[in-house]
């Protein structure tokens, strides 16, 4: 039996031919030549690509046919191809497949998410150092568990599975399990319904190292809570590692047992916060360098551009470089090999006059005069400790503003209003956010001061 790749070449081979015919090999070049085979049965071929935007391109009738034409060349038989984006595949692979790998006990940790392509900086450097002592020597109660925590986006998820992909090379002979918070839900409550759920505490206690990302989302699942209560026992009493993340510390996750509570904070917690702008250049020629472009072809001024106006998280920078690219493949009329800063202006055209007023321009000392001109305060009312319903109020609204405006993560925000906890600028935002899109006046008061920014430049 011929392998998928053996299969795929040929195919790829076929309708190279046939669009150099058609003399579109540029499309071939752009759109098929990076593609893959993921998976092939007597029905169906499920291909692959690295870009949500080919997606839509291959599955048009016009390319579709092309691909499904090749197929029946090669094969002899009719399959119906289905062209998928990379990530979203293996995502839903992951949905699918994860209960059954914690019973089999296999690591789904994903092997691309490693210590080498991190990039670490000052927003993220305890976390990294922190998650590569545990990598090197898990287990120790120092580090047991490592917390880490952090606004979406910012890289932990990656810095959990480096941990495993770490240990996996170095003591294949420990038994690791990366796992979501919702998939454990799921499986207790399939384990219960099926009367299996002490074979789920044993296989999870029978692990070396514990991976569990996103634990917030145990909030108010008493008895997952209960059945994880016991599992974190079992492991931290025989000395076996446990890394745990969350969007906020311990003591700000909310309906969560205070016994568990309790054992999250009792180990090392470190937070990763938004990339500053030397980190976000770095996570951009890194990203720029699994695309296999030079870097050489991009202005060094484009870069910055990115790194100065998407780093609220790692997701935006990746999303930007891809629409940049994207654009400059499909639209730009420049006819030489760089993208400069003129490419980078015309494919961000409709986020300009947004960046102009946000992250490019706009910083806190604005929005805090904006704040203070709208209820008639001075700084140092609002700032100040006063809880006065009028300058709560309004202190609550600027923590609103800067975290929507500006993307500073909740720890951040604190500092700048002199050191308030992580918990009370979580309960100040989502407080305005939810008046905001409930009460008229409270949504005319942030139109109203947003729409003063710009007069503080």
């Amino acid at each position: 039996m011929y392998s998928l790749n053996f299969i795929w070449n040929q195919v790829k081979d076929l309708i190279k031919s046939t669009l150099d015919n058609e003399d579109k090999s540029i499309v071939y070049s752009e759109f098929f030549d990076d593609t893959e085979l993921a998976e092939l049965n007597d029905k169906e071929a499920i291909v692959l690509t690295k870009y949500q935007f080919h997606t839509l391109i291959l599955n048009d009738n016009e390319n579709l046919n092309i691909i499904n034409d090749s197929i029946k060349q090669v094969l002899n038989r009719n399959i119906r191809c289905k062209v998928l984006y990379k990530d979203d595949y293996f995502k839903l692979k992951e949905d699918q497949n994860q209960i059954n790998e914690i019973n089999r006990l296999t690591d789904n940790v994903m092997p691309e998410y490693t210590f080498e392509n991190f990039v670490h900086g000052p927003s993220n450097k305890e976390a990294y150092a922190a998650a590569l002592a545990v990598a090197t020597n898990p287990g120790r109660n120092i580090y047991n568990p490592l917390f880490i925590y952090g606004d979406s986006g910012l890289g932990k998820t990656h810095l959990l599975c480096a941990v495993g992909n770490f240990i996996k090379n170095k003591m294949p002979e420990k038994k690791i399990l990366y796992i979501s918070s919702n998939t454990f839900v799921n499986q207790v409550v399939i384990s219960i319904k099926n009367k299996t759920i002490d074979l789920l505490k044993n296989q999870l206690n029978s692990l070396d190292v514990l991976m569990m990302d996103d634990i917030q989302l145990l909030s108010g699942k008493k008895t997952s809570n209960d059945v994880f209560f016991d599992i974190y026992n079992e492991l931290f009493n025989n000395r076996k590692q446990i890394i745990l993340s969350s969007d906020r510390p311990p003591a700000q996750i909310k309906d969560i047992e205070e016994r568990l509570i309790s054992r999250f904070s009792q180990g090392l917690s470190v937070t990763i916060t938004t990339p500053e702008y030397e980190t976000a250049c770095k996570i951009l020629q890194m990203k720029i360098k699994n695309h296999g472009i030079d870097e050489n072809s991009i202005d060094p001024e484009v870069i910055s551009f990115l790194a100065t106006n998407f780093s609220s998280d790692v997701r935006s920078l990746e999303g930007s470089l891809n629409r940049l690219l994207f654009y400059s493949i499909n639209f730009s009329d420049n006819t030489s090999n760089k993208i400069d800063i003129n490419i980078a202006m015309e494919a961000f055209s409709d986020n300009l006059s947004d960046i102009s007023v946000s992250s490019r321009d706009l910083n806190v000392k604005d929005i805090i005069t904006s704040v203070c001109d709208y209820y008639g305060l001075t700084k140092q009312q609002l700032m100040g400790k006063s809880r006065t319903k009028n300058i709560s109020n309004a202190r609550h609204m600027a923590m609103y503003l800067i975290r929507k405006n500006l993307d500073y993560s909740y720890l951040k925000i604190g500092e700048e209003f002199g050191g308030r906890d992580h918990a009370t600028v979580i309960s100040a935002c989502e407080k305005i956010d939810k008046l905001s899109r409930q009460n008229e006046s409270y949504k005319k008061a942030v139109m109203e001061i947003e729409s003063t920014f710009s007069h503080h430049k």
